[in-house]
């Protein structure tokens, strides 16, 4: 079965005139923008992604880079390929942004594909604790502050008289598109021709009913893979579930969804997965925000004291345990959730 790198390799002598903008290009541009680019010259001037993916190759080496994750990883195989490609390689990127701290992870960048169509790229979730609290905070408040900074780079980089954008991001990234796409300013709303989620985040009750959401639903598109466990947290109506070639925690990596030429290969939530979705949405159902944020404080604050920094320490079957047994003043349906999920990765099964 193909893959996203398969479909560079195909297509890597068409440009955007002869074969348009499709679901897959969707899913390279939500890739790269997990790469940090802070020592590249990207802000100084108009350059192309060969020009910038040759600089920041030149400086940053994939073994260290890999060491940020599953995502990370499968970027730097897509920028090495992507930037000797005349499909991509004369993309010019702009309007980048990289801000993280110890409450917020936030990046985001825009590649020109042509005069007339730009795509904006958010990122999603990378190997530090901080971007997954945020995952985490989206069931308890609204807006957090990378939300808060997506809405703000959507209303300050589409021009009324611009390019029509398409906005997409993969994991976290894939809810700033949606939220940014929904918040940002009314009169700009029409420049957005499509909007990506791919496999992140729902929405919380409140944003998933209100005329916002329901305005934006024809030009939105949600992807998650059968093996879901990021996208099919908070609330959601429609998704494109498609099939992967890994099971639980790994199928969230684009790098292994299946596809046939230059569509997604259809597929079925798993069992495992829709539990998780069913979960999740009686445990909000029965919970307030100020009882969501409690235990999402309390679950962090055992991570910190564990000395937990990075996901790939909490997904040690040691640590879980440890976890798990020091969480002590939280109900029964919450204990169980947070196993459901601290677990997944080491359920494979239907």
């Amino acid at each position: 079965m193909e893959n996203v790198f398969d479909y560079i390799k195909k297509y890597e002598s068409y440009n955007f005139k002869e074969k348009e903008f499709n679901e897959i290009d969707n899913l390279i541009f939500s890739y790269l923008s997990y790469l940090n680019y802070t020592n590249t010259k990207i802000n100084e001037g108009k350059y192309t992604l060969e020009e910038i993916g040759k600089e920041y190759l030149t400086k940053n080496k994939y073994k260290e880079v890999s060491k940020l994750g599953l995502a990370q990883k499968g970027a730097y195989k897509v920028l090495e390929q992507a930037i000797n490609t005349n499909r991509y390689k004369d993309i010019v990127l702009s309007n980048y942004v990289y801000d993280i701290t110890n409450k917020m992870q936030f990046s985001a960048l825009t590649f020109e594909l042509s005069k007339h169509l730009k795509y904006i790229s958010f990122e999603g979730t990378d190997e530090f604790l901080s971007g997954w609290m945020e995952d985490l905070e989206f069931a308890c408040f609204f807006p957090v502050p990378s939300q808060e900074k997506a809405i703000e780079y959507v209303n300050k980089n589409v021009k009324i008289f611009g390019p029509k954008v398409i906005i997409g991001g993969h994991s976290k990234g894939g809810n700033l598109a949606l939220v940014a796409s929904m918040f940002m300013k009314n009169y700009k709303k029409f420049k957005v021709k499509k909007v990506y989620n791919n496999d992140g985040p729902g929405l919380r009750k409140k944003e998933f009913e209100s005329k916002k959401y329901k305005k934006l639903k024809k030009k939105y598109i949600h992807i998650i893979p059968e093996y879901s466990m990021v996208g099919v947290l908070l609330r959601h109506d429609n998704y494109k579930v498609i099939k992967s070639n890994k099971k639980n925690i790994l199928a969230h990596a684009i790098d292994y969804w299946e596809l046939e030429d230059d569509s997604l290969v259809l597929s079925e939530l798993s069992d495992k997965s829709k539990k998780i979705e069913q979960s999740l949405i009686s445990w909000l159902d029965m919970h307030s925000d100020e009882e969501r944020i409690r235990i999402v404080n309390t679950l962090f604050e055992v991570i910190e004291e564990a000395n937990i920094k990075t996901l790939s320490e909490v997904k040690k079957i040691n640590n879980i345990i440890s976890i798990v047994k020091s969480i002590k003043n939280i109900d029964k349906q919450t204990r169980d959730l947070i196993i459901d999920l601290l677990t997944y990765n080491y359920k494979n099964t239907r």
